[in-house]
């Protein structure tokens, strides 16, 4: 199919329906309401709808490095801003220049020059773990020109996704991966394949990816920018440049969407078998009946996963049954007989977003420091609504005792808050400053639910 609006009526016999009237057009803008409307036409969005001729499209490089592509996309970058790459560009230093880098990138793409920057390898702490996880930073004009492509091939391959695959997809997250979950735990799906990935990020390879990829797209120059990608390499100090033989970094801008177009055939063989199973992103998990059908699930799992040349992690993928003790854990919450709660790395995480807020020597009134504390709160509870209350009421003693304890070091006392603190500064007088109570927002959740 030729991506180019230019396409005549006789071109796309035979290949579309066309739809005429304007309520079949802005019904169809409403269906397709994320896409860049830019690069996705009216006559665009019809034929990847009713299906093009071949399955495959062409012609879409132009699309890339169209003009209003190219400044939509910066602005997306610029929205999300992020450390500068290897080339030490900020997303700033970008914006004051943004007419000249756009002109130079969309010549660079037009002629085919364009050659991407090595990410710059950072780390950044995994929760609740010594370990560190790697993360690739690319350079500004790069994740420009990787938002621009995403613009151009998402539709295409949104289109193919399956109803169970929710993470990094538009009007998809994690709030609608859980609510399908538990509707399968409730109805009684209740023995857990708990599977992780090891390393998935790092280890897809590049000319199966490729090989996915080729299915809906012939547009070499696509397959040629999307490939200079996956061989940019990175740069870590010190260590200088390295090759990428397999992966895609995460942090760059199409590595969620990589990893979707990769693992999606697992999706619809696991539904095509009858599996019940819920992935975000490389985190999902398989609902079964009994402990038979989720040995099954797994052994059907191991084998697509060694075929496409991945790894099931040998400690962390399990079998679970969900109604004993012990449970499972997904997208942060912890499951358990029947019950869920915050999971406790994910306690641990809020624990110390609020250490930073809370250090005795912050130099802030208390005021302020409750309200920086209320906005991470709020926050948390707007994801963590529901669950047991107890899990709340813990938490809501330990950031008092927070609390206390920078109000003890402001009178010259040492130690955390405790014993007569208690009388000195009540819960009431906490209530009384504005604290966010995790436990009071959670009854109130609960009744207005009622």
């Amino acid at each position: 199919m030729d991506g180019s609006e230019g396409t005549s009526e006789s071109q796309l016999a035979g290949v579309v329906r066309v739809v005429d009237g304007p309520s079949q057009a802005r019904n169809i803008r409403d269906r397709w309401w994320w896409v860049e409307p830019s690069v996705w036409t009216r006559r665009m969005l019809v034929a990847l709808e009713n299906g093009v001729r071949g399955g495959k499209w062409f012609r879409l490089m132009d699309k890339v490095y169209a003009v209003r592509n190219l400044q939509t996309a910066f602005w997306a970058v610029w929205r999300n801003d992020g450390s500068p790459g290897v080339d030490g560009q900020t997303v700033g230093q970008f914006e004051r220049q943004q007419e000249v880098e756009l002109t130079r990138l969309g010549e660079e793409l037009r002629t085919g020059s364009y050659r991407p920057h090595p990410v710059r390898r950072s780390y950044i702490p995994k929760p609740g773990s010594r370990e560190k996880r790697p993360l690739g930073i690319p350079a500004v004009r790069d994740r420009v020109v990787q938002a621009a492509l995403r613009h151009v091939i998402e539709p295409i391959w949104e289109r193919e996704f399956a109803e169970t695959s929710h993470g990094f997809r538009p009007g998809r997250g994690c709030q609608g991966a859980l609510k399908q979950m538990e509707q399968w735990l409730q109805e009684g799906y209740t023995w857990v394949v708990d599977a992780d990935l090891k390393s998935f990020f790092d280890l897809i390879p590049h000319d199966r990816l490729m090989a996915r990829l080729e299915e809906r797209m012939a547009d070499g120059a696509i397959l040629g920018l999307i490939g200079a990608f996956l061989k940019q390499g990175v740069m870590e100090e010190m260590k200088g440049w390295e090759e990428s033989p397999a992966g895609t970094p995460q942090g760059a801008v199409m590595s969620p969407l990589l990893a979707n177009v990769y693992l999606n055939p697992l999706d619809h063989e696991m539904a095509r078998k009858g599996y019940r199973m819920v992935r975000y992103a490389d985190d999902f998990v398989i609902l079964c009946r009994s402990q038979a059908e989720a040995q099954q699930a797994l052994g059907e799992v191991k084998a697509w996963v060694e075929r496409e040349g991945l790894t099931l992690h040998p400690e962390k993928t399990r079998i679970v049954d969900a109604t004993q003790r012990g449970g499972f854990e997904f997208l942060g919450w912890h499951y358990e007989r029947g019950h869920k709660w915050p999971r406790e790395k994910s306690q641990q995480k809020l624990k110390e977003a609020l250490r930073q807020k809370t250090r005795r020597t912050n130099g802030r009134s208390l005021g302020e420091t409750i309200g920086s504390m209320n906005r991470t709160l709020r926050g948390w509870k707007h994801y963590f609504s529901g669950g047991v209350l107890n899990v709340h009421e813990r938490l809501d003693q330990w950031i008092r005792m927070r609390l206390r304890s920078v109000l003890r070091k402001r009178r010259g006392r040492k130690g955390r808050g405790g014993g007569p603190d208690h009388q000195r500064w009540p819960n009431a007088f906490f209530e009384a400053q504005g604290l966010y109570s995790l436990a009071t927002a959670h009854v109130l959740n609960r009744q207005s639910h009622a």
